[in-house]
């Protein structure tokens, strides 16, 4: 069950449910990349006499590589899954975290500006920054969120 089913109110209708973007998974790709590329000099050294060392650090290298790769998937997989950003007719909702949680909600009223952020990539890819300023406060930027234009809208329009 997620956390904002459990915190909505009767008279609360959901507008839009936000994710963070799967370029969120950068990390785990390159140790992946770099984990096929080490398996394949290891491979293609295996065969030559004399490289029975290289061939066995290469092995070694590749095994690393991997766990690095397996290691940071998790750790973005964990995140992606643990953060909720829902935008209602009456609140704004940002919830992170599996064990330890951190909720920020902030009323539709008092959100005074919204801004989002995209470079160039960005732009291609669908993802960017948005800073929500409420009146005296503001939270801290949500990065790396899918469609940010749209999460923009719902928090305008309310």
């Amino acid at each position: 069950m997620t956390y904002y089913t459990s915190v909505i109110q009767p008279d609360e209708d959901v507008r839009y449910v936000g994710t963070l973007h799967w370029l969120i998974y950068t990390k785990a790709i390159v140790w992946g990349f770099v984990t096929i590329a080490t398996s394949v000099i290891a491979i293609s050294i295996r065969s030559n006499p004399g490289f029975e060392t290289w061939t066995l650090v290469a092995a070694l290298a590749a095994a690393i590589f991997l766990l690095c790769a397996l290691a940071a998937f998790l750790h973005a997989w964990l995140k992606r899954r643990s953060t909720e950003i829902v935008i209602t007719n009456k609140r704004v909702l940002y919830k992170t975290g599996l064990i330890a949680r951190r909720t920020e909600e902030m009323n539709i009223t008092k959100v005074e500006t919204v801004d989002v952020r995209q470079t160039v990539p960005g732009r291609i890819f669908g993802y960017g920054t948005v800073l929500i300023r409420g009146i005296g406060s503001s939270w801290e930027p949500l990065d790396r969120v899918t469609a940010p234009v749209k999460l923009r809208n719902a928090i305008i329009v309310g």
